[in-house]
């Protein structure tokens, strides 16, 4: 799975599929399950650390539900495997905008809505006006009104898959846009142009207080373990000098968490997905 995960580590999958549309993958899961084979869906491999066992069963890629459309007035349609700057890009040619904070993240919109990505105190689900799941064999729509959702986190049933989220956006001058991306991705270029693989940011901020303070306070700018690194640029990144194996990482997670603990009696949490056997 070094393949397709941003942090470059991982063991293999015993299977990667990558379904066309949604008939396609209604019937590559159908077929899974009659073989009794798990599966796990991914986007573009961001904000994912996979074990170095690799993953037994199928990785379902989406990264071929990739379209956007206009759908009328304020909302715009994006598939789970679009380019999060690619749907600002689209609302913006339609002069819509709202979610330009987005710009910079890393990664596609299925996975910004599973871990509600944001900035500046906003957050993608508080822009979205329902999402379109896969659940139980059935393709329904929910309102976010309908689901269970906060800081980074969005609750979904085992199994679900979300193909696509429906934006509500706000009539907005396509130059004030611009500018709102230029300047995100400008500060995203100073602030998190860490130089080597990374999943972005590593932890949770904590209810008032920045992960990377936290993390500056206790010492930990600049650990490593193996070829994991707490990055020297933005201590929130944890990244791969080059050999880093998961277990390196795991282990400088875990390393920087007891390390917070024990100054600022604040216990951290993981933003990235760990997945794979153990």
């Amino acid at each position: 799975m070094y393949l397709h995960t941003s942090l470059k580590t991982g063991g293999p999958a015993d299977l990667y599929a990558i379904p066309e549309d949604a008939e396609d993958l209604l019937y590559l899961l159908k077929e899974l399950g009659e073989r009794g084979i798990p599966w796990l869906t991914i986007g573009r491999g961001y904000n994912l650390l996979v074990r170095d066992k690799g993953i037994r069963g199928a990785v379902v890629s989406l990264e071929r539900f990739n379209s956007i459309s206009a759908i009328s007035g304020s909302l715009i349609k994006a598939e789970a495997g679009v380019e999060n700057l690619s749907v600002v890009r689209f609302a913006q040619k339609y002069g819509l905008g709202g979610i330009g904070f987005i710009s910079g993240i890393p990664g596609t919109i299925g996975g910004a809505i599973k871990m509600n990505a944001g900035a500046y105190g906003e957050g993608i689900l508080e822009r979205t006006d329902h999402l379109t799941l896969l659940r139980s064999g059935n393709i329904s729509d929910f309102r976010m009104d309908e689901l269970d959702y906060g800081y980074r986190h969005l609750r979904l049933e085992d199994g679900d898959i979300v193909l696509s989220a429906t934006f509500r956006l706000n009539e907005r001058d396509a130059s004030l846009t611009e500018e709102e991306i230029r300047k995100d991705l400008e500060l995203r270029r100073l602030k998190h142009n860490v130089g080597f693989p990374s999943a972005g940011s590593f932890f949770k901020n904590p209810a008032g207080c920045a992960a990377w303070r936290l993390i500056d306070a206790a010492g930990m700018r600049g650990a490593r373990i193996g070829g994991a690194q707490v990055s020297e640029v933005h201590s929130n990144f944890l990244v791969n000098t080059g050999s880093a194996t998961t277990d390196d990482f795991l282990a400088l997670s875990t390393k920087v968490i007891n390390a917070v603990l024990s100054t600022s009696g604040v216990t951290l949490e993981e933003e990235v997905r760990i997945v794979g056997e153990i």
